[in-house]
């Protein structure tokens, strides 16, 4: 897809790309399914990035809106699954 991730430039360089692994793994969780504990590895760099909930909250709507993809889903059922689980969006 075509579209520009939510960042904040008072990131890092390496906060910038941990963002955007974060959203390329809900990406997957989408497109082809990703493991449980490979999005849980990326959601908890980005909490100590955005540690903030209305943060969170901002940049995931944010995403959502130019991807359709609901970062607040997809972690809801990561967080219900067991480790080793494959997520797969629908």
């Amino acid at each position: 897809m075509e579209y520009q991730y939510p960042i904040d430039y008072n990131w890092s360089t390496d906060e910038i790309v941990d963002v955007i692994n974060f959203f390329e793994a809900i990406e997957r969780a989408y497109e082809k399914g990703i493991e449980r504990d490979e999005v849980m590895m990326h959601y908890r760099r980005f909490k100590e990035i955005v540690p903030s909930k209305a943060e969170e909250k901002t940049i995931c709507g944010e995403f959502e809106e130019i991807s359709g993809y609901s970062s607040y889903r997809t972690m809801k059922k990561a967080k219900e699954a067991s480790s080793g689980d494959r997520i797969l969006m629908r």
